[in-house]
């Protein structure tokens, strides 16, 4: 598995790609839909965008009410995209910090805790199982009582609709390895951004021992029939919605006892 500073250079490289045009393709449309739908209202909230990168979801929650956002990232170059990329419509309300958030974040200048905690698509980037709990560690103890995760993790790795890249996104070069899978993942910009990734089947296969043994319930996955794109289409996202491989998933961090 790529280490953090590898993972780094990769997105380095594909910043641009990621931020202008990763979200045309049919795969970032349904994301951001499924997204929007589990998110909903986000008034008054604070939120910290672990994976952040270029900053988009950043944007979406403040849209949707959201008073500041953190956004934490392993790559430099997507964070300097996403500064660039903010306007004056969200003033000093998103902030950039750079780290590897599979290891603790007590450097930076963060919050105590958040309302929301969003990591999307960065459960599929640790190195280990190690790191994955890492990640686990630093979502449930930024979260308040009773606040809320909203994440994007792959589904099944192996699914038909992401070994054909149909919608924009492919993976390949699959190495099993134990408790998962290491594959690169190609999605159809100009040039392909091509990325290393990892799936733990602890994540994959929708099984909810992470959240928890980190103290989060209410576990759900967000229903892709909630999306436009799949009601306005649904023969078109048909393979997809025979195996998804992708979930965006929403939880709970229970008050304690």
């Amino acid at each position: 598995m790529a280490t953090a500073e590898e993972l780094r250079d990769e997105y380095n490289e594909h910043a641009r790609a990621y931020n202008e045009d990763y979200p045309t393709l049919p795969w970032a449309r349904l994301e951001t839909q499924l997204l929007a739908s589990a998110l909903g209202d986000c008034t008054g909230y604070t939120v910290l965008d672990l994976g952040g990168g270029t900053g988009p979801r950043a944007r979406e929650v403040i849209d949707y009410g959201a008073v500041a956002v953190d956004v934490v990232d392993v790559s430099p170059e997507m964070l300097s995209h996403g500064r660039r990329s903010t306007g004056p419509k969200y003033g000093d309300r998103i902030a950039w910090h750079e780290a590897d958030v599979s290891k603790p974040l007590d450097h930076l200048p963060l919050r105590g805790t958040y309302d929301l905690v969003m990591a999307n698509w960065v459960l599929d980037h640790a190195a280990s199982l190690a790191d994955l709990e890492g990640m686990w560690r630093n979502i449930a103890s930024h979260l308040k009582p009773g606040g809320r995760y909203v994440g994007v993790r792959s589904g099944d790795p192996y699914a038909a609709c992401v070994a054909e890249g149909k919608y924009g996104m492919k993976y390949k070069d699959f190495n099993p390895v134990p408790g998962g899978v290491l594959f690169r993942y190609e999605v159809s910009t100009v040039p392909p951004i091509d990325i290393e990734a990892s799936s733990w089947e602890v994540s994959y296969s929708g099984s909810t021992e992470m959240h928890e043994k980190f103290g989060l319930g209410e576990v759900e996955i967000e229903p892709y029939e909630n999306t436009e794109v799949v009601k306005r289409d649904p023969e078109f996202w048909m393979q997809f919605l025979e195996n998804p491989a992708l979930a965006v998933v929403k939880a709970r961090k229970l008050a304690s006892l």
